[in-house]
């Protein structure tokens, strides 16, 4: 029997946001970054939610952020991640993307989350998501902290590369296999594989996506994967409570009522 897998972008396919800028605040608090490194990445992130990032720009803060990573402790930028991935990326999970990801896991198929953000960031969601396996930029590290230097960059054809490594591997039949993005620096990706789908595509990913006869979707509903506050106690136990109570009142009055022995 032959095995198929399904092959997710993860920002703008599966969250609403940017994985590699959306823990830019807990990274400030944390004291690896500045105020002013902080509105930078905010800007590029308001740059990629709207599209306007190009090529360019997006390598740009590639090298940007591959700079700013010298030095830190690995250790410590698991643990923000970790604690934070509540509040910064479950919120923003596309529910369309969920059901999707659902569906797959039904039909037998591993799910890998493929994403040019860092592994530190993207193996915590796609646990989060229960992905089988992930893709991901690799940065080197020395003695537990970050060089700057990338070891492995997933991005453009190199997600394609690793795509058909981790095919051979895994024993997946790339023809009968599915891959979904946004961008189309993923063009590489999508054409590995025998179903392609763009997802929230812009003009030019639509015009390539009519050219290869791929479908197009929308996912338009950020949904919280758990809810923020913990759902409310069950009412019965509460009347139980309130009954014995109502029974220890009635009790005490009662023997109150009743005259003392002499």
């Amino acid at each position: 029997m032959t095995r198929a897998a399904a092959f997710f972008d993860l920002d703008k396919t599966i969250i609403a946001t940017s994985s590699a800028t959306a823990f830019s605040r807990p990274f400030f608090a944390g004291g690896l970054i500045t105020r002013r490194d902080v509105l930078r990445t905010a800007y590029a992130q308001f740059l990629f939610l709207v599209g306007g990032a190009d090529a360019d720009q997006t390598e740009r803060l590639r090298a940007h952020l591959s700079s700013l990573v010298a030095g830190w402790d690995v250790a410590q930028v698991s643990s923000i991640v970790s604690e934070t991935l509540h509040l910064h990326i479950e919120p923003s999970v596309y529910a369309e993307a969920v059901a999707l990801i659902d569906e797959h896991h039904a039909a037998g198929r591993d799910v890998v989350i493929v994403s040019a953000s860092g592994a530190e960031v993207v193996e915590p969601i796609a646990a989060l998501l229960g992905a089988d396996h992930v893709i991901a930029t690799r940065m080197e590290i020395v003695d537990g902290r970050y060089t700057g230097e990338i070891a492995f960059y997933a991005y453009g054809e190199n997600k394609a590369t690793a795509v058909r490594e981790l095919a051979e591997q895994q024993g997946y039949d790339l023809a009968e296999s599915y891959a979904y993005s946004d961008s189309g620096t993923d063009l590489p990706m999508l054409e590995t594989v025998g179903h392609a789908t763009v997802v929230n595509p812009d003009r030019a990913l639509r015009r390539l996506a009519v050219e290869h006869g791929w479908d197009a979707r929308r996912f338009v509903r950020p949904v919280a994967l758990r809810p923020a506050f913990p759902p409310p106690q069950r009412t019965v136990p509460v009347l139980a409570l309130v009954v014995v109570a109502a029974a220890l009142v009635v009790i005490l009055v009662r023997r109150r009522g009743r005259p003392r022995s002499s």
